[in-house]
């Protein structure tokens, strides 16, 4: 039987009530590819909801009940509807026949597969950035993002690291001028943001990647696609083993 980190790594927040948590604030599309086209309330209750299940508002395992999305996001169920099948196809929710919608658990298993993946389509994504970049403000920008760090134990700060985490991702996708290695690499963040908020959540920051993240960039800006792409598999193996360890030690207090 898979181990299931839903109730030890991936128990998404302890904030759980009888009641849904307010709204948040307007939800930005973490594909930034997007952001310019006109939303749809379809689209936008899609997006609200995304981002409250990667943050953890709604916890792995938690059951999704329409009405009160609707109530939630100012919208009919219609919408509503619309994007929980989207979320489904995305590996977000599960459907169980005859109860409904759940969100969806994260096994140990699937960490790897996620982690493995990301390691080959980021990898190749930091080589061909280093081949065809031509962005000169974006590669000043993701040089920035580079630096950029967090004070421990403050989940504001953190947050803002993410957030930062995932632009920079994409950022290097960007470089590459390829619109389905960006989308590729931005729905992968997903799954990674839902990661990163469930370990604040246990009290696990981990440790900017300042170095690591900087060597990624240097390597791009000389075009050394080579080193460009063993220094991101490598921090994103890194990653892996420190998460998995998490994991581990989050299962053997349990």
């Amino acid at each position: 039987m898979a181990k299931d980190t839903n109730s030890r790594l991936i128990r998404l927040t302890g904030r759980r009530t009888n009641q849904v948590p307010a709204r948040s604030g307007k939800f930005q599309s973490i594909d930034m590819a997007r952001h310019a086209i006109p939303k749809t309330l379809a689209e936008c209750v899609y997006q609200e909801l995304k981002r409250d299940i990667v943050h953890g508002i709604f916890q792995s395992g938690e059951a999704i009940n329409e009405k009160v999305l609707a109530l939630r996001y100012k919208s009919s169920r219609t919408p509503v509807r619309e994007a929980v099948m989207r979320l489904q196809q995305e590996t977000l929710l599960r459907l169980v026949p005859h109860k409904g919608y759940f969100v969806s658990h994260l096994t140990i298993h699937e960490l790897n597969e996620m982690y493995e993946y990301r390691a080959e389509v980021e990898g190749f994504s930091a080589g061909l950035a280093a081949r065809r970049w031509a962005d000169h403000s974006l590669m000043a920008k993701l040089a920035s993002l580079a630096q950029m760090q967090y004070r421990m134990q403050d989940r504001a700060s953190y947050e803002k690291f993410i957030e930062a985490d995932t632009e920079f991702h994409v950022g290097i996708a960007r470089l590459t001028r390829n619109r389905l290695l960006v989308r590729t690499v931005a729905d992968v963040r997903c799954q990674m943001e839902r990661i990163m908020f469930a370990a604040i959540d246990i009290g696990y920051y981990g440790e900017a990647p300042v170095r690591e993240h900087t060597e990624i960039v240097n390597a791009i800006r000389r075009r050394d696609a080579r080193a460009a792409r063993q220094f991101m598999c490598e921090h994103i193996i890194g990653s892996k083993d420190k998460v998995l360890q998490l994991a581990d030690e989050s299962l053997s207090q349990h």
